[in-house]
């Protein structure tokens, strides 16, 4: 739209007019700015359509399995669809409602997680596969209460550092509440036991204290306390240890056909992937050598039939996705909304944090600990929750983009 000088009289008329106002604008930049980031969006849609071709890849050999005979080669394919159309949905509708009620039901949500965690331990609620009770069955799926509490931790704790400023140079009122949360989240999480959650859980409550602008002397204590409690579980356990051994020495015959098995196989099969892999759904991994490959070793099959290459890119995906969380988080600290900030940037670390260490896993760098890779591997839990997650960091970025355009957020 274009404005012509008036002469003065006219001027002087107009001046008592009201200005002409375009419809929708409320912003010098209005028109150049999209109301949520695309690319954020695309990569999200494109993992996801991307994980389900690799979980029926992964699993379309299923029926030859005497023990799954009756399965069609479709049954992981149609159970991970429906996970992620039901974490499309609850994305969506979670997209809905503005940060501030996130903030002030944080604490109330973070209870209502422990709960569930607490309800995984209860004869005929909690559900045990190979020695875990970490499900409980509601029909169309059965729900994991630890990766809700993933998320939960986040809103709790960046609440827990906005209204609590004044802890960052106090240790007992930094850390007392949320050492008192995360022991007792410890203690249910091992009585299942998922050490790989209470590791991604713990980890995320320590990014959002550094961040909130904990004291650097009262971080580093608590990262040598977390540290050593870890190392004292493996300590006393005597499966961890051996699993550590195992993953120390993964070709010792003990181990390759013991506790190590399932990362031998892994290693094999990104070993004959090479450069450029033996191509989408050649895997030979997959015809029932490494066991459950749609679930925590997906990314051996990716590397096998999509090869070095392929990882590459899937690594530099999650890379960029962390790197965009951190400055939606950014942008949200600078328009002084600490709560969006935190939440923001600890997604970040919970997703890219997870598919570290789910890369390092399958690539033999890091211990087996039984984590997804998030909006890729087999588990309906895990996609929703992630789901949700990344839908609450879009509306971060779209509450930016509306105190950006100079309207409220």
């Amino acid at each position: 739209m274009k404005w012509f000088a008036l002469p003065g009289r006219a001027r002087a008329g107009a001046a008592q007019m009201p200005m002409p106002v375009r419809v929708g604008y409320v912003g010098p930049s209005a028109s150049r700015m999209l109301d949520y980031d695309q690319n954020l969006l695309w990569v999200i849609v494109l993992l996801l359509a991307f994980g389900l071709v690799m979980v029926y890849s992964a699993t379309i050999a299923i029926p030859e399995d005497p023990h799954y005979a009756s399965w069609s080669q479709f049954h992981f394919f149609g159970r991970d669809l429906a996970a992620v159309a039901l974490g499309l949905v609850a994305g969506w509708v979670a997209f809905q409602f503005p940060m501030s009620f996130w903030q002030r039901w944080a604490p109330y949500l973070f209870i209502l997680s422990l709960v569930g965690l607490f309800a995984v331990l209860i004869p005929f609620i909690g559900k045990g596969v190979n020695g875990s009770r970490r499900w409980i069955p509601l029909g169309v799926l059965n729900f994991q209460p630890s990766e809700l509490v993933k998320l939960t931790m986040v809103l709790y704790a960046s609440d827990f550092m906005v209204r609590k400023q004044q802890v960052k140079q106090s240790a007992t009122k930094a850390f007392g509440p949320m050492a008192a949360a995360l022991a007792f989240i410890g203690l249910l999480l091992l009585a299942e036991p998922d050490m790989g959650a209470f590791l991604v859980i713990a980890s995320v409550a320590m990014v959002i204290l550094y961040l909130g602008g904990v004291n650097g002397r009262m971080f580093a204590a608590l990262s040598v306390v977390v540290i050593g409690a870890f190392v004292l579980m493996i300590v006393l356990s005597p499966w961890r240890r051996d699993r550590i051994f195992a993953y120390l020495n993964p070709w010792a015959q003990d181990n390759s056909e013991g506790s190590a098995y399932q990362l031998a196989h892994a290693l094999i099969a990104v070993g004959r992937g090479h450069w450029f892999g033996v191509g989408l759904g050649g895997s030979v991994e997959k015809l029932h050598y490494l066991p459950e490959p749609q679930t925590d070793f997906l990314l051996a099959i990716v590397g096998e039939e999509l090869g070095f290459v392929g990882v590459i890119v899937l690594i530099g995906v999650f890379a960029w996705l962390t790197k965009r969380a951190f400055d939606i988080g950014r942008q949200a600290l600078a328009a002084d909304r600490m709560f969006s900030a935190l939440v923001a940037q600890a997604i970040g670390v919970l997703i890219g944090g997870q598919a570290f260490i789910n890369i390092g896993v399958n690539l033999g760098l890091l211990p087996t600990k039984g984590l997804t890779l998030p909006l890729l591997s087999y588990g309906g839990s895990a996609t929703l929750v992630s789901l949700v997650a990344l839908a609450l960091l879009l509306r971060v970025d779209y509450e930016n983009r509306v105190l950006m355009r100079g309207g409220h957020a």
